[in-house]
């Protein structure tokens, strides 16, 4: 008998699938390990091999995100910490334009608010206004929990951003009986320590799975050509259509909507600085290649 079930995690070989409500120790065929079989894949789970079940195929995938590692994932939960790190926005941007481009919606989560609660970051007020979801939470002391926890609801999430921004701690927040491991800022790097190691789904009571993940300051660009990387920043997108070229890469080009509206103040200088910095990226990409 074959049953369709979920990937939830990986650990000593061997591939942990949901299969209506229950976990199944499977042996994933070697085909299938070979070509990349992913957290979050749904698979077809076949009979029992030396008493474990063997999953047998991967069927198509909705989504894919390759960092953090993870599939047909629906929501993107990125959080960073308003203080104790600094936010790094820059790479904020580069999670928004992932997450754009694999399909997924976004949802910005600056944590911690307890560090910082008359005098949240500028860039928050930015964010909003460019039309991206926010919600500023506390896992200390509870607020903003209750709006994360319904936005996860019935839904495939994963959380991601850098170490130390509190995504255990706010998994732990929404749902206390995962009790996942926390850690503390370094005191010497200002950064934070792993404490999350695999990727794994979790049940949540509310309904939905959602996935923890490893922090990372690092990540690369999806590949989308340069010429279309201003369709993932939405203000910048909104602003060129002034430009005076359609071909118009906002950079030195004469009659430039966008440079303009930097001037202006419409268009925040470290959303743009980030835009620059993801184009000269993508154009020695395509140069390599």
């Amino acid at each position: 008998m074959v049953a369709e079930g979920r990937v939830i995690k990986f650990y000593g070989g061997f591939c942990y699938v949901m299969v209506d409500g229950a976990v199944k120790e499977c042996l994933p065929r070697r085909r299938l390990v070979t070509a990349g079989l992913l957290v979050g894949d749904r698979v077809k789970v076949g009979a029992a091999e030396a008493g474990r079940c063997v999953v047998e195929a991967v069927l198509p995938r909705r989504t894919v995100l390759f960092r953090p590692p993870v599939a047909n994932v629906e929501l993107a939960v990125l959080v960073f910490s308003i203080r104790d790190p600094q936010p790094n926005f820059g790479l904020l941007d580069r999670l928004l334009v992932v997450s754009q481009a694999a399909g997924i919606e976004a949802l910005v989560c600056f944590n911690k608010l307890d560090l910082a609660r008359d005098t949240p970051p500028a860039e928050v007020a930015v964010y909003r206004a460019v039309g991206y979801r926010v919600i500023l939470t506390s896992a200390l002391s509870g607020e903003g929990v209750t709006a994360l926890r319904d936005a996860l609801a019935d839904r495939i999430s994963v959380f991601a951003g850098p170490s130390g921004a509190g995504k255990s701690s706010l998994l732990n927040a929404i749902q206390p009986g995962l009790r996942l491991r926390t850690g503390e800022i370094s005191h010497k790097t200002r950064r934070g320590r792993h404490t999350t190691r695999v990727v794994e789904l979790l049940p949540l009571t509310g309904g939905g799975l959602v996935a923890d993940t490893p922090g990372f300051t690092q990540l690369d660009l999806p590949d989308i050509p340069a010429a279309e990387l201003a369709a993932y920043f939405p203000e910048i997108a909104a602003a060129s259509a002034g430009c005076r070229f359609n071909d118009c890469l906002h950079v030195q080009e004469p009659a430039c909507a966008v440079r303009r509206a930097v001037e202006e103040g419409t268009v925040a200088l470290f959303r743009y600085r980030n835009y620059l910095s993801f184009l000269r990226e993508l154009k020695e990409k395509e140069r390599r290649f």
